[in-house]
């Protein structure tokens, strides 16, 4: 686990800063909606929770992509050289 923290640690920082940004935002959307302080704490607990989870994976993917096309980039490049 400490091996995945290390590999990742870029994204999980920006992961958790976007956690309590979402936490935040979803705790005022959801009281204001509800009028309801125990609901917009649990909404905005579970909701955001959800979205760390996804938010994690994307950018995953999408550095992969991002690499993935990057080599095949330079792998054209050096083809026509």
């Amino acid at each position: 686990m400490a091996n995945f923290a290390r590999a990742n640690l870029a994204t999980l920082k920006k992961t958790a800063s976007y956690y309590v940004v979402h936490i935040t935002v979803a705790a005022f959307v959801a009281y204001a909606v509800t009028g309801d302080l125990l609901m917009s704490f649990t909404l905005s607990l579970l909701e955001p929770t959800v979205q760390a989870v996804a938010f994690f994976c994307h950018e995953k993917v999408w550095e992969r992509w991002g690499n993935t096309h990057a080599a095949s980039r330079a792998k054209a490049a050096s083809a026509l050289t």
